[in-house]
């Protein structure tokens, strides 16, 4: 019998695989993403220190009160434009895009476009 991993664990793998290639630093930070089934969390990060600059998810209640549901593609791009806003607030004009292993497609795609479109630059 072929055992096969589930999801989550090839996500993870391939995040990690992601993460050996490149990191964010104090001139070009990290845009990390993270989806669950019901929100998106998205966070600018220093790597060099370790910290989070900016952190943004649809759980905010000036994202959630704009939004219908908080899993879908309007939402990712919603959120997008939030964090770019955010990220241009604080002086951080430039990333670098961490899809968190997810494909690049839907909602992860949405959300890069918008912050693209927003003023980031990526």
């Amino acid at each position: 019998m072929v055992s096969k991993k589930s999801r989550a664990e090839v996500r993870i793998k391939k995040h990690q695989r992601l993460r050996n290639r490149f990191a964010g630093t104090a001139d070009r930070p990290r845009l990390a993403v993270f989806r669950s089934n019901n929100h998106m969390y998205v966070q600018i990060i220093d790597d060099s220190v370790g910290n989070t600059l900016v952190a943004a998810s649809t759980l905010e209640k000036e994202v959630k009160d704009q939004l219908e549901k908080t899993n879908n593609v309007e939402a990712a791009a919603k959120l997008g434009e939030v964090i770019a806003k955010k990220a241009l607030d604080k002086g951080i004009e430039e990333v670098v895009f961490d899809r968190g292993g997810y494909i690049y497609q839907g909602k992860v795609q949405a959300l890069a476009e918008a912050a693209r479109e927003a003023g980031l630059k990526f």
